[in-house]
C-alpha cells in the first residue's frame, strides 16, 4: 500500500546541473574563460590501481576517452592525451559557492553533488515574468560565468533533477517546466531508469530485469518490488522510494545552504571629513568594533576592505591581507596607514565601512601581562604583514619542496606563513647543489667520446677543465606530464681545475632515436 502523499501543495522546485563543471573550472582557470583546446585533456584522480579519469574536454570524447578509464588504458586509444590533476574539494566549495549564489532565484537552495543544485522557486517565479523566463535568465547567466548547465522545473526536486538530466530541452529555451498540475508518472514515464537516482549496482539489476525505462516500473506489483529491494534502507538503493520521493508521495530531505555573511563595520558620519588625521581616527574606531565582533564569533581577520563614500557618490577602497589571522586593531591601522594616506578625499568623506573578506578560526589567548615589544621583538607575522605592505605580497615568499625528481620543479613558493604542504623526504645519497640556476644554461663541451665525459667545457665565455667527476645520475623524464619525445638526463658533479664544483647533465643519449646529438646544460654550482 503506497503511504499517503505530503506534496506540499503548487510547489516548485528548480534543478541546476553542471554537466561539466570540472573541465569549465579547469578551463576557467588555465584559459582565462577561453575557448577548450583543441588538444585531447582529461582530469586524472590517484587511486589504488593507479590513476583514473575524472573528466574529458570535448576533444578528448572524440578521441574514444571516457570517464571512469584508467588512464593507462585511455593513452592506449589516444596516445596524445594530456593530463592534469583533479580538484574534487575544490569542485565541492565552487558548488557551495553557486548553491548560494542561486538564492537569486528562490528563498533557498541545496546541494547536489557532485555537479548540482537544487532552488526552491515556490512563489518566486512571477518576479521574473513567469517560470520559462526564469529558467531564461538563469541559463543566460549561468553561461555569462562559463558554466555549461541543463535547466528544469517540477514541483519535486527527483522530477527536477530527471528532467534536467535527462529531457530533451527545446532549442531556444533555458530549459523544461513540469507544469503545475501535469501528472509525473506519466510526463517522466520515457525517461531511463537512471533518472532514478539510484546506485549502479542497483541500475544492474533493474537492467538485468529488463526495467529500461520509468513507466516500466508501472507493469510490476509494488509488493514485489518491495520483497525485491526490502533490505534496501538508503534512498539511492530502493527503486520504490526514489519513485515514491519523484512523484511527490514521500517527502525527500534537502539541507539548505546558509550564507555566512562577512563581518561588517561602518561609521556615518555627521560632518564630511577631508583631512587625514580625522581619517585614521575613524579607522581606529572601525578596527576596534570590527575586533569586537570577530572576538565574538571566535574568528581573525585575514583580509580587510576599507570603503570611504565621498560626498560626490564616488567610493574609494582600500584592501589589506595579513599573513595571519589577527584581532589587533593597532596592528591594522598601523598597515592601513599608508594605503588611506594615499585617498583623495575631494569634498568630504561621508561614511566609511570595514569588512572582512577573509576570516580564520582564532581562539583566545591568555595575554602576557608582563610583556611586551621591547622584551620579545615583533612577531614574525606582523613582521611579515609589515613587509607585505611595503613590498607587495609577490615580494615576501619563501620555498617549499615539491614532489618532482627534475630540479626546476623540486620546489616552489609559497606564502610565508602558508602551512607546509606534505611531501616525501629525499634520499640522501641524491646531493643537490646549494645554488642551483633559475633556468639551466646551455654550454659548449669538449669530449673524447660522443656518450663519455666532457673533458673541458665554455661556460660563460669562460673555458673550465674538467679534472674531476662523478656520476651520472640519471633522471628520467615525468611521462606523466611530458610528451612522450621528452629526453632523460644524465647528471654529473664535476670539479675545475681550480677547484670549482658544478652540476651539469647531458640531455638525452646518442641513438635514443629523440633527436640529434645530445646537448649538455650546466644547472648548478656546489659550495
Amino acid at each position: 500500500m503506497p503511504p499517503t502523499s505530503d506534496r506540499t501543495p503548487n510547489r516548485r522546485v528548480l534543478a541546476i546541473w553542471c554537466a561539466r563543471l570540472s573541465i569549465d573550472r579547469w578551463r576557467q582557470a588555465e584559459t582565462s574563460g577561453g575557448e577548450e583546446p583543441d588538444t585531447p585533456l582529461a582530469l586524472i584522480i590517484e587511486t589504488a590501481h593507479g590513476p583514473r579519469i575524472t573528466a574529458t574536454t570535448r576533444a578528448a570524447e572524440a578521441a574514444g576517452v571516457r570517464t571512469g578509464t584508467m588512464l593507462a588504458d585511455a593513452r592506449a586509444i589516444c596516445p596524445a592525451l594530456e593530463v592534469r590533476p583533479a580538484d574534487p574539494a575544490g569542485d565541492l566549495a565552487f558548488l557551495e559557492r553557486l548553491a548560494v549564489w542561486a538564492q537569486r532565484w528562490g528563498p533557498w537552495s541545496a546541494l547536489d553533488p557532485p555537479d548540482g543544485v537544487i532552488v526552491d522557486i515556490t512563489g518566486a517565479a512571477h518576479l521574473f515574468g513567469g517560470e520559462q523566463r526564469l529558467l531564461d535568465d538563469a541559463a543566460r547567466v549561468s553561461r555569462a560565468r562559463g558554466l555549461s548547465v541543463r535547466l528544469a522545473i517540477a514541483p519535486t526536486a527527483g522530477a527536477a533533477w530527471a528532467l534536467a538530466h535527462f529531457g530533451a530541452v527545446r532549442a531556444g529555451t533555458g530549459g523544461l517546466v513540469l507544469a503545475e498540475g501535469e501528472d509525473i508518472e506519466a510526463s517522466l514515464a520515457q525517461l531511463p531508469i537512471a533518472a532514478l537516482r539510484l546506485d549502479d549496482d542497483v541500475l544492474l539489476v533493474l537492467r538485468r530485469l529488463g526495467l529500461k525505462r520509468l513507466g516500466d516500473l508501472d507493469g510490476i506489483g509494488r509488493d514485489a518490488l518491495s520483497r525485491r529491494f526490502r533490505n534496501r534502507r538508503s534512498a539511492m538503493a530502493n527503486p520504490l522510494m526514489r519513485r515514491d520521493q519523484m512523484i511527490g508521495l514521500v517527502p525527500e530531505p534537502m539541507l539548505p545552504v546558509v550564507e555566512t555573511p562577512p563581518a561588517m563595520v561602518q561609521l556615518r558620519l555627521m560632518e564630511p571629513i577631508r583631512h587625514l588625521p580625522l581619517l585614521e581616527t575613524v579607522l581606529s574606531d572601525l578596527a576596534a568594533a570590527m575586533m569586537r565582533k570577530l572576538e565574538g564569533r571566535g574568528e581573525g581577520a585575514r583580509r580587510l576592505e576599507l570603503a570611504c563614500w565621498r560626498v560626490d557618490g564616488e567610493v574609494v577602497i582600500r584592501t589589506l591581507e595579513l599573513a595571519a589571522s589577527t584581532r589587533d586593531a593597532a596592528h591594522v591601522c598601523r598597515l592601513f596607514a599608508e594605503r588611506i594616506a594615499t585617498i583623495d578625499a575631494g569634498l568630504g568623506i561621508e561614511m566609511a565601512r570595514l569588512v572582512t573578506r577573509w576570516a580564520e578560526p582564532l581562539q583566545l589567548a591568555q595575554a602576557d601581562l608582563d610583556a611586551s615589544a621591547q622584551v620579545h621583538g615583533t612577531s614574525l607575522a606582523a613582521c611579515v604583514d609589515r613587509l607585505t605592505s611595503r613590498l607587495g605580497a609577490q615580494a615576501v615568499r619563501r620555498p617549499v619542496a615539491h614532489a618532482s625528481h627534475v630540479p626546476e620543479r623540486a620546489q616552489r613558493w609559497q606564502a610565508p606563513l602558508a602551512p607546509l604542504p606534505a611531501g616525501q623526504e629525499s634520499f640522501a645519497f641524491h646531493a643537490r647543489p646549494l645554488k642551483l640556476l633559475d633556468r639551466a644554461e646551455m654550454i659548449a663541451v669538449l669530449y673524447a667520446t660522443p656518450d663519455g665525459l666532457p673533458q673541458r667545457f665554455r661556460w660563460r665565455d669562460k673555458v673550465h677543465d674538467v679534472m674531476r667527476a662523478e656520476g651520472p645520475e640519471r633522471i628520467a623524464p615525468e611521462w606523466w606530464r611530458e610528451k612522450g619525445s621528452a629526453r632523460l638526463r644524465d647528471y654529473y658533479r664535476i670539479e675545475d681545475r681550480e677547484g670549482r664544483r658544478f652540476w651539469i647533465y647531458r640531455l638525452g643519449l646518442i641513438g635514443d632515436g629523440r633527436g640529434n646529438a645530445p646537448d649538455w646544460y650546466m644547472q648548478g654550482l656546489f659550495a
